[in-house]
């Protein structure tokens, strides 16, 4: 059993996979989840390419919030860029769909990076209106430039495809969608490993001491609105190639909350929060519609009073779960992985 852990420097500190045990768990998780489209049915695999695409969403902002301490309420905006800029470079210019979706996520980075010049005069509440400013200001442009995004009517994105093969289905789809997390989860727990990583958590603990030790406030602030904006941008490619179609209400100010919302309930600062975050934002929604559907054949006048209370439901789990556990769903898997490596003893 192991009962204790003695390292001598600071990458043994920083190591991704702190014992074989972890890394054998993680062959686990990966092999479950490339065969689960073999066992799942469409719905099934819808859900989890909406799990995919919150992930990295929800991986970008904790990055910017969680690990910089910038808050964003554009998130979603930036999402929406990328989305609209995957669509025009597709179908306007012909450009692949994989070189499509890297440079929809830098042309989101660009955007995040005006966003973000304001933040090193800025902060708290004040950073958090210069952010839903730029979330009106895309929206408006989404709806009004239609030269360029056809206004309400959206335009229509056709599937990736290698060669002859078309990722036209959920099933299909998701393995995409499972590269995509995997290297975005990777790179943004990699980071956080760097010096880059180190001086985002400094400016977000003491921005004035972290700037008396050398670190260039403007330049790391920019960096991770780019970073931020970069995953958000992934994200909107991926999810607008998976619904064939973009439009502006994809991208309204609730779901800036949304996204905040998955990494405040998973653990801000923590890329395993993020992910526990997403996954529960997403799924919630889905098992609370399930569990309405469930009880319509027994009780159908019930159902019409539940079916209005699933967002207030929905609204008290969270701030159920702020008020028990702010710290979020990764502090509780903290703790469980602390009482499993002491178990059986108390010490």
């Amino acid at each position: 059993m192991r009962c204790g852990d003695f390292r001598e420097s600071y990458l043994e500190d920083e190591k991704i996979f702190q014992s074989t045990f972890v890394k054998v768990w993680l062959v686990i998780l990966l092999v479950g989840l490339v065969t689960l489209p073999l066992f799942a049915n469409d719905y099934v695999m819808y859900v989890a390419n909406q799990i995919g695409f919150a992930v990295i969403a929800a991986v970008g902002l904790n990055l910017l919030t969680g690990c910089t301490g910038q808050i964003s309420l554009g998130h979603a905006a930036f999402i929406g860029v990328g989305g609209y800029a995957t669509a025009v470079l597709i179908t306007r210019f012909g450009i692949p769909f994989w070189f499509a979706l890297p440079l929809a996520g830098l042309i989101s980075a660009g955007v995040g990076m005006v966003i973000g010049i304001p933040s090193l005069r800025v902060k708290g509440l004040y950073l958090c209106i210069a952010t839903l400013a730029a979330q009106f200001i895309l929206e408006y442009v989404f709806i009004n430039w239609e030269g360029v995004t056809q206004g309400i009517r959206g335009i229509n994105v056709p599937p990736p495809r290698i060669g002859s093969f078309v990722f036209a289905t959920e099933k299909s789809f998701y393995y995409l969608t499972l590269v995509v997390v995997v290297a975005a989860v990777g790179f943004a727990r990699n980071i956080l490993r760097t010096k880059w990583g180190r001086a985002f958590v400094a400016i977000r603990d003491r921005d004035l001491a972290a700037e008396m030790m050398g670190i260039d406030l403007f330049r790391h602030k920019l960096i991770a609105f780019a970073l931020s904006s970069f995953y958000a941008g992934v994200a909107g490619g991926l999810w607008v190639s998976f619904m064939k179609i973009v439009t502006p209400e994809h991208f309204p100010f609730s779901r800036s909350i949304e996204y905040l919302a998955m990494i405040i309930v998973g653990g801000l600062g923590s890329v395993l929060g993020s992910i526990f975050g997403a996954i529960f934002m997403v799924l919630v929604p889905e098992l609370l519609n399930v569990a309405t559907g469930s009880l319509k054949g027994f009780f159908p006048n019930l159902t019409q009073i539940f079916i209005p209370m699933k967002e207030v439901i929905f609204g008290f789990l969270i701030v159920g779960f702020l008020i028990f556990e702010p710290h979020g769903l990764a502090e509780i898997w903290h703790r469980i992985k602390n009482f499993f490596s002491l178990w059986p003893f108390s010490y």
